[in-house]
């Protein structure tokens, strides 16, 4: 853009990515290695009922509960 020139209407700039929380030794801590547990749970579930059964739904939903409680934005 040129000089007196303005952004058009409705463009903004790109949203950043939050920072991931931070873990007890300083650390940077990784969603693949949170909850560990109900991961577990709900990755069976998926693999052996699918996606969409009401018991795994359930169980996706924990996790992601379990997610928040860790700082992460899910």
């Amino acid at each position: 853009m040129g000089q007196g020139e303005s952004k058009p209407q409705g463009e903004s700039k790109p949203q950043s990515t939050p920072a991931a929380p931070m873990g007890p030794d300083g650390k940077p801590k990784k969603i693949c290695c949170s909850c560990p547990d109900t991961k577990k749970l709900r990755d069976t579930c998926i693999a052996e009922r699918g996606e969409e059964h009401p018991y795994c739904q359930s169980l996706i939903e924990a996790h992601k509960a379990c997610l928040r409680v860790e700082g992460f934005n899910v």
